[in-house]
């Protein structure tokens, strides 16, 4: 099951592309913190499932970060990205890919494209909060 499908399998189960939104309702705990230069990270603790963000973030960056962290908590669950970076010899690169191209595809779903086909497509993406050369994650 491609990544696409799987944001659009979230958002009709939550009825919403918010992420914060899908967060709670998926009985995902959202805090924020003073994270330093960290933007966000996911975590499950005693079960219990939680995105962190960076309170510091502008409201934009930190839309797109929960998403990316959502996206995580979605298609990778049980891997620890910082123990395997730290420990082992695995390359996280695709999983952080993986976990773009979900925020991505969450952000700018294709019938914001469909209605605004007159619009640049980057000026879309930015309008999204997606970061600059992230929106060529964008599967169309």
């Amino acid at each position: 099951m491609g990544i696409k499908h799987v944001v659009s399998s979230v958002c009709r189960k939550y009825n919403t592309t918010d992420p914060f939104q899908i967060a709670v309702s998926s009985g995902i705990k959202i805090l924020y913190l003073d994270l330093g230069k960290t933007y966000g990270f996911f975590h499950v603790y005693h079960r219990m499932p939680m995105i962190v963000l960076n309170q510091n973030l502008p409201e934009q960056l930190m839309r797109f970060v929960c998403s990316h962290e959502l996206g995580h908590s979605f298609l990778h669950r049980g891997i620890n990205t910082p123990y395997l970076k730290a420990h082992t010899l695995f390359s996280i690169d695709k999983i952080e890919r993986e976990a773009n191209t979900f925020a991505v595809e969450l952000l700018l779903p294709d019938d914001i494209l469909r209605d605004n086909e007159g619009i640049n497509f980057y000026t879309l993406a930015q309008c999204a909060g997606i970061p600059k050369g992230l929106e060529a994650l964008k599967s169309l």
